[in-house]
Parts: C-alpha cells; structure tokens; sequence
C-alpha cells in the first residue's frame, strides 16, 4: 500500500497543474488610454473647448477567467463615458476573431466618466466639432479599439490558477437627481426617491491568496468634474486608492444602474477624492470581511431584444423646431431634415443588449444604455439582492428610463434621445419587454429565482 501512495504521489508531481487543479483561472491586464494630444470631451454639451491636460490617466483594464471546464469570458472595463454600437461591435468582432469568445463571453463596460474623449459618432450632435476635431477622434477611436482587443489577449495569456468570491458592500453619497434638487441640497433633511447603494466587490487571487484582481461597481453618475482634465472621476480615483491598498493588484470599476443617480455635492476635485476613497473604503471592509466562495462554474448568456421607439417627428415638425431652438436640439433637428431629404427611412426600434453571467452561483446582469435605477431594484426583487446589476455594457445608445419615468417625462425620459442622436422616444412597453427579456435570458444561464421563505411566527 505504502508503495501505491508513492508512486501515485510521483505521477501527480508530475501532471500538469490543470491536470491537479479543477478551479479557476484568471488573468488580469491594463493599458493606459489617456489622449495624447488635446481633444473633445465626452459628457457635457457645455464645454466649449478641448481638454488641456490631465488629473490621471484614463484605463482599459481586463479581467479574463476560464473555469474548471476550460470554458472562458472576459470582463473589460473603462474609463469612458460609453462605447457607441458601431465601437463595441467592431472591438468584439475582433476578439472572435482572434481568441474565440463570442458577444456572450465579453463584457465591455465603461464607468460613464464625463472627463474623458469623445468616441467615433457619439452624441455628435452635442459638440461643435469641425472636420479636424472630428479627425482627431477617429483617429483615437480606432486606436482604442486596438488597445482594448490587445489588452484581451494580455489578460488570457496572463491566466493561472486562482481562486474567486463575492459580496456586496454598501455606500450612500449618490442621490437621485429628479426627487432632490442639487441646489437646495444642503438645506434637505431627508434625501428621496428610489436607489441603490449596494457595492459589489468581485475578489480575485491566486493560490497564495495574494489578491491579483479586484472588481467592484456602483451605481450613480461619475459627473463631479467638469473641468478640462482628463480623470475617471470618482470611479477612477476609487481605483487608484485601491490599487495603493493593495499593491500588485489591478481594481477594475464597473458601472451600474446610475443614470439617473448624481454624486451630491458637486463640481470639486477634494470631492471627486472622497467619493473614490469613500467607495475603495466600501470596498476594503467587504475584502476584509468573509466573502462567499465560487465554484469553478462558468455559465454566460447573451441577446438583443428589439425595443420599439415611438413614431419620429414629420419634417414640418423638425422644421419648426430648427427654427425655435439653438445648440444640440437644433444641430439635430436639421440633421433629420437631411436624413428626410436624401430618402433615409428613420429606425422604429432598436436592438438592445442583455447579457447575463453565473459565476458559481453569483448572477451578473448586464444591460446596455443609460440604465435608470429602477432597472436594478427590480432585477434584484426578481433573482435577489446580491445579484450584481450592470448598466452601461457592450452598447450605450441612450437613458433606458422606467415606465414611471417615461411617463413622467424630462431628461431621462425624453431630451435624451435627442441627446443622443435617436429620431424619437422609447414606446412604452420598454421596461416590460426588457425585464421580460432578462428573466428569459438568466434561465439560458442557469439562474434561478429564490425560493420563496416561508416567514414563521
């Protein structure tokens, strides 16, 4: 017997480690995507020239994990306001191209900082660009493209065994910005309306337990800065404060539900500081805490659901509307009387993404667009509240508003499509369809609903 032990002690010695080990793998890679040369910012319609310099540099960073079936997936986050369809189809093409992994194994998140460039034909009708401004960010564009499927390829090759666990943590400085006015902030006693101040932390380290990767979200507006300074806002001194916490380690920040979600008070630099420690410190207490662990199960999911917009404006109406407005809102609608006048059929619907992850038994839900916390609350109701919820994924078009918000109008529910470049509103079966749609989704990946608790007395 004792024989037997030893010569099966020498074989594993000398198997190769996937052999000895059915856990995770993960790799974990970043690249510096801050412009060089002064260009547009993305974010608000009223800065008036481009940026000229920077707070800190602006990153793509990639997460890739394989489980214990050799399955893959790879999270990409960034430090940008949001990636435009034609962008995020190109750069997922190409890592099909060259790695395999289909739309369903890629997400590709931006944080939605206002201090960063502009993006290919993003809001174009937003900025004053002129044919070298746009130039320049074509030429940047297609750049990052290039840094991000690279970046892909460097967190794949840097794969090794590691070990993965959840938790969500709590932070409470964003507000909801339609039930609570910014300028009387300071004067309120109780701050309202619907949000979510969960902070969910994804850890990520090796054999030794030396942390190689830590992800984290949260859901409100990365809009402190509106200055000419390139930065991720709050998110990206988050990231910073956590990568000095943790030496070696690499944070990644992902955003959630927050588009109708402000960082209040405002408009400073110290601020945009304290929100990020404010965040890391969120994000310390989870990683020092016990954390659930995941099993080396990886189940990915992926679709577009057509939602449909209301009927567009007649040319008599953009004429008009040309006629009485300035800025973005007449920049647009003359661009839809050219659209009309060369023939061009305006678009009833849009193909909008769902994706859903199971990482062991932790669901994460992406969504595309600006997605309102509304979206968050409700998908937590549903799959329950450590479900990580994510916004702003693989394609940014416009506000996904609730229906209450539709209904409600303003901002979220209305002016940003204009904003944005679409020639009407969402219709107002939108959320339906798209929670409908998610339910369908989390089943294709082997999410199931809690049990329903039977409350004793």
């Amino acid at each position: 017997m004792r024989v037997f032990v030893l010569i099966l002690l020498a074989l594993l010695h000398f198997l190769p480690a996937s052999a000895q080990t059915k856990g995770w793998k993960a790799g974990v890679a970043k690249v510096a995507i801050t412009p060089q040369d002064p260009m547009w910012m993305a974010g608000f319609a009223s800065r008036t020239h481009a940026a000229d310099g920077k707070l800190h540099d602006l990153w793509a960073k990639a997460l890739a994990l394989e489980d214990a079936d050799g399955k893959q997936a790879v999270m990409i986050t960034t430090d940008l306001l949001g990636f435009p369809k034609k962008l995020s189809d190109d750069i997922r093409a190409q890592i099909f191209t060259k790695y395999k992994l289909s739309k369903a194994q890629i997400i590709l998140n931006s944080s939605h900082t206002h201090s960063g460039p502009v993006l290919g034909t993003a809001l174009s009708d937003i900025y004053p660009l002129n044919a070298d401004e746009q130039k320049k960010i074509d030429t940047y564009t297609t750049k990052l493209a290039e840094q991000i499927v690279a970046v892909t390829g460097d967190a794949l090759k840097a794969l090794q065994p590691a070990t993965l666990h959840s938790q969500n943590g709590v932070a409470r400085f964003q507000v909801n910005r339609r039930n609570n006015d910014a300028a009387t902030l300071e004067r309120l006693t109780e701050i309202t309306g619907p949000g979510d101040a969960a902070v969910p932390v994804l850890k990520v380290a090796d054999q030794k337990g030396k942390l190689l990767a830590i992800a984290f979200g949260y859901a409100c507006h990365p809009t402190v800065l509106d200055i000419y300074k390139w930065s991720g806002d709050y998110p990206g001194f988050a990231q910073i404060e956590l990568e000095k916490l943790y030496p070696g380690a690499v944070a990644l920040f992902f955003q959630g539900a927050g588009a109708d979600q402000n960082p209040l008070p405002r408009h400073t630099v110290p601020l945009a500081i304290q929100y990020g420690k404010t965040l890391a410190a969120a994000v310390e207490r989870v990683l020092s805490e016990e954390m659930k662990p995941l099993e080396a199960k990886l189940n990915t999911a992926y679709t577009e659901i057509n939602l449909s917009l209301t009927t567009a404006p007649t040319k008599v109406q953009l004429a008009a509307m040309a006629e009485k407005t300035t800025g973005y809102q007449q920049r647009w609608a003359t661009r839809m009387i050219d659209l009309i006048n060369k023939g061009e059929k305006f678009a009833t619907s849009y193909p909008f993404p769902l994706q859903v992850w199971k990482l062991g038994d932790q669901p994460i839900m992406t969504l595309g667009g600006e997605l309102v916390v509304d979206y968050a609350i409700n998908i937590k109701k549903i799959f329950g509240q450590e479900t990580f919820v994510m916004g702003y994924s693989n394609d940014v078009m416009t506000y996904i508003p609730s229906t209450t918000i539709l209904r409600e109008g303003g901002y979220e529910g209305e002016v940003a499509a204009i904003v944005y470049g679409l020639p009407a509103t969402w219709a107002s079966d939108v959320e339906i369809e798209i929670l409908n749609g998610i339910v369908q989704l989390a089943k294709q990946a082997g999410v199931t609903k809690p049990e329903s608790r039977v409350i004793k007395n």
